[in-house]
């Protein structure tokens, strides 16, 4: 019966169509909190953040009063929100209108003070910059004013200490995505040109992405993949492997981006610094694969390579070789170019002495002592040598046909070690620049975290 009572006496004659105060010139202070409760959705391609928080306001009704005394001591009562009148307090970030489930009622106390709780899921609009995806920090504002009332009818303030609410991470779920760092909060009047001022308090809701997920499934295969893309460079310069190596690396490479292009978060405002590290990775791959190529070139066995050029082997194999201290190639070089000259000398006096064990002179000779021969044997000679000439032209077209290829081979042979030493030079640029890369990204992720 008390709260019958109570009720039926605070509703009777009330007006909630009206600011409730007895004085016009009377100013509604409403105190404002906030506790955020989730983080449910953070669109980046929409700019749009989903959160759920718990909502609070709180101001004094100057027609909600009543004695304790005449009401069996009630000092608290809830009524319907549909029957007082409640502040237009919107947020300014507001795109669309959540699930929010209802509280149809609020409490009021003995001396018009009006609690109004209730929780809110927000879908606000948010500026959200994804360059340093998946280390990125974002800043989003919840900003609430009174729509229609200037702040001389309806000023804000902050039901709590700011520090308080900073640092409330009390109802949070932490097990998501994204981590509670703190809420900063902000009061200032708001004009447009030259009209009323609004009173705004600002709830700034700073987050951090959870990097450990993306960092598995996108960082480290992207970086596996690349040191296999370095080791397939110990693979020999004149094998045809190392091509077909890069080019399945290069591959895999390839489907790896189809598969991780839906896990990046697509704006149309920027690109995400990862995505960028996956092109120039991409791009490094294709760099090696040319190199790989260029080299498998170069010293590919074929009978119609020229001589290296002497600036070539001034610089490769005597220059090069002392700066990338390979100094065993040089001796190398000179070995087995002394090996072939040996040979072909020793191919010179086998044929050589074979031709002077048969007999092989010169037919102008027997032709000078042809008067001291018999007719016959003058003939018979006569054949021989002429059989003879022409084994001696054979065994000679052989002769240069081998020397020939001894040539071709030598000159494979220096290509190879050219191959080689730049190989080598190659290699050790490319890896310069991987590292030079590496610690580019290294340095920047340390800023950001500090910053």
């Amino acid at each position: 019966p008390a709260l019958r009572r109570l009720s039926h006496y605070l509703l009777a004659h009330y007006q909630k169509g009206t600011r409730p105060v007895r004085d016009w010139r009377t100013t509604t202070n409403v105190a404002i909190d906030l506790m955020v409760y989730a983080i449910l959705n953070v669109d980046e391609k929409n700019q749009v953040l989903t959160t759920y928080i718990w909502y609070r306001q709180h101001w004094t009704d100057e027609f909600l009063r009543w004695d304790p005394a005449r009401f069996d001591n009630l000092t608290q009562i809830s009524l319907p929100m549909e029957s007082i009148w409640v502040p237009d307090i919107l947020i300014n970030e507001f795109v669309d209108v959540g699930k929010s489930p209802h509280v149809p009622y609020v409490y009021v106390g003995q001396h018009g003070e009006v609690q109004n709780l209730k929780p809110i899921q927000v879908m606000t609009a948010c500026s959200l910059d994804i360059y340093n995806f998946p280390f990125d920090v974002q800043n989003c504002s919840l900003t609430f004013t009174s729509w229609l009332h200037h702040i001389r009818d309806i000023n804000l303030s902050l039901w709590r200490q700011p520090e308080l609410v900073k640092f409330d991470r009390s109802v949070f779920m932490n097990q998501g995505e994204w981590e509670l760092l703190y809420v900063l909060t902000h009061f200032q009047e708001f004009s447009v040109k030259s009209s009323d001022s609004y009173a705004e308090m600002k709830f700034y809701v700073v987050i951090r992405r959870r990097p450990l997920f993306y960092t598995v499934s996108l960082l480290l295969p992207s970086i596996f993949l690349m040191v296999m893309d370095i080791v397939g460079f110990y693979l020999p310069p004149n094998s045809g492997e190392r091509v077909s190596f890069k080019i399945t690396l290069l591959l895999g490479y390839s489907v790896f981006l189809i598969i991780v292009s839906d896990t990046l978060p697509a704006t149309a405002v920027g690109t995400p610094l990862i995505g960028i590290y996956f092109v120039v990775c991409m791009a490094l791959l294709v760099i090696s694969l040319t190199e790989t190529i260029l080299i498998v070139r170069l010293v590919h066995k074929q009978d119609l390579q020229p001589h290296v050029p002497v600036w070539v082997k001034h610089l490769l194999l005597e220059r090069a070789t002392v700066l990338l201290c390979i100094q065993d190639r040089k001796k190398f070089s000179q070995t087995r170019t002394q090996s072939s000259d040996i040979s072909r000398q020793e191919e010179n006096t086998d044929s050589t002495a074979k031709l002077n064990h048969y007999g092989c002179e010169d037919p102008r000779e027997y032709e000078a002592v042809g008067g001291m021969r018999p007719a016959p044997a003058f003939a018979s000679q006569a054949d021989g040598s002429l059989l003879m000439h022409d084994v001696l032209r054979e065994i000679t077209a052989i002769r240069q046909f081998l020397q020939k290829h001894e040539e071709f081979r030598d000159v494979a042979c220096e290509w190879l070690q050219v191959g080689y030493v730049l190989d080598v030079l190659l290699f050790r640029a490319y890896l310069v620049a991987i590292l030079a890369y590496s610690i580019t990204l290294g340095t920047l992720w340390s800023v950001w975290r500090d910053a």
